[in-house]
């Protein structure tokens, strides 16, 4: 009876083998199955794979991860704060997701509540008239827009907002720099991950609401931040406390704004002028 089982068992094997497999893409060791491999559909309709996250950009701050959050906004509505360069979709009863991103200089230029009125899957993109003016150089061969693609800087997904009706060119997306995210970033607004975008994406209605802090808010609700050598923002209490607690601190204003300094360096950037 044992020798009849193992030849069937054999022989299902063997079927098995024979039949149609799914697709599947390799899964990379150490990388959490949210940031694995995918295949997306492009614009045009063709099949384009998103690498995996490299393990050593998923750092505590960069990857997703639920949080308690103490802010006072409602459940479903994104907050984005680009001084500590992280996202919260706040989700309720006192927790969010949190999400790490990467900010471009644009991303600092607005502060307010505004609306979800567009999104598009694999987004064209066109540097607006002022950045072709100012920075010619760098945007003027770009002026006639670029279509969605793996070469475009929005990546998979973006998100627009518009306050009273009005386009503010503030746009939440993915990029194709994942080195990028956590970290400042010469233009832009607010970058995720590919694959984080992609899922925020899908649970974000049109109309979503979303909170764009100010310099002040971010101090106020994160506290003081601090960048580390390789160009990530941490809280800092955390990056170094006893070098912190032993060193004299005070508050000193940029643009209004109260930025906390030790030994004369400011713990959070300088406000950034709108683009």
């Amino acid at each position: 009876m044992t020798r009849l089982a193992l030849l069937l068992s054999a022989l299902a094997l063997g079927l098995a083998a024979c039949g149609p497999q799914p697709a599947t893409m390799p899964a990379t060791p150490t990388v959490p199955p949210e940031y694995q491999a995918r295949v997306d559909t492009g614009p045009n309709g063709e099949p384009i794979n998103i690498a995996a996250v490299r393990a050593a950009y998923l750092t505590e701050r960069n990857k997703r991860q639920r949080v308690a959050y103490n802010g006072s906004e409602g459940a479903g509505t994104i907050v984005v704060d680009p001084y500590a360069r992280v996202l919260y979709h706040v989700m309720g009863n006192g927790e969010a997701m949190r999400y790490g991103v990467a900010v471009g200089r644009i991303g600092k230029g607005y502060n307010g509540t505004a609306t979800i009125r567009r999104k598009q899957a694999w987004p064209s993109w066109r540097p607006t008239d002022n950045m072709i003016r100012t920075e010619p150089e760098l945007y003027g061969r770009f002026a006639g827009g670029l279509s969605g693609g793996i070469d475009n800087p929005l990546g998979s997904r973006a998100l627009y907002l518009y306050e009273g009706g009005r386009d503010t060119y503030y746009r939440i997306h993915g990029t194709m720099d994942p080195s990028s995210v956590g970290k400042a970033t010469s233009a832009g607004c607010i970058r995720l991950f590919n694959q984080d975008i992609m899922d925020l994406f899908a649970e974000t209605p049109m109309g979503t609401t979303v909170r764009v802090r100010s310099q002040a808010e971010s101090l106020r609700m994160e506290g003081p931040m601090i960048e580390t050598p390789e160009g990530y923002v941490m809280p800092a209490n955390e990056q170094a406390p006893a070098a912190v607690a032993a060193a004299p601190a005070d508050v000193a204003s940029a643009g209004g704004v109260p930025v906390v300094t030790v030994n004369g360096q400011p713990l959070v950037e300088s406000a950034v002028p709108a683009y």
